[in-house]
């Protein structure tokens, strides 16, 4: 795919920004924001209250660009490589080979995470 004039990088970006504005409002930040990161190739961490409509953007997202979206739960005992999966040295083949985690059906293109803190507040 070759790269986008700067005219058609501005009409792909409203088109994105009006579809994702369609079911989340009153964000216009959090949306430009979210769409300059993904622009720029780089990873997004959307971090708010409870209930502010983290995932809806996400999952929002995921569907204004035909990608996949899966959620994951974190807990206090969740390792990177029960997600990630980690490589492992093969002395034979003298090469790392990667074994997925636990939840191969969890990679996508978007993931959203949310996390559970265990205990008691003082």
């Amino acid at each position: 795919m070759s790269p986008l004039s700067a005219a058609q990088a501005r009409e792909v970006y409203r088109k994105l920004k009006e579809n994702i504005e369609t079911v989340i409002h009153g964000q216009e930040q959090a949306i430009r924001l979210v769409l300059a990161g993904l622009a720029s190739g780089g990873h997004i961490l959307i971090e708010d209250n409870p209930g502010t409509g983290k995932t809806t953007l996400a999952k929002t997202l995921a569907k204004s660009i035909n990608a996949d979206f899966k959620r994951i739960q974190f807990t206090p005992d969740l390792l990177p490589s029960d997600i990630l999966g980690v490589s492992i040295f093969d002395p034979i083949k003298k090469v790392f080979q990667l074994h997925r985690g636990r939840s191969p059906k969890k990679y996508s293109s978007i993931s959203g995470v949310s996390s559970v803190v265990w205990g008691t507040m003082p």
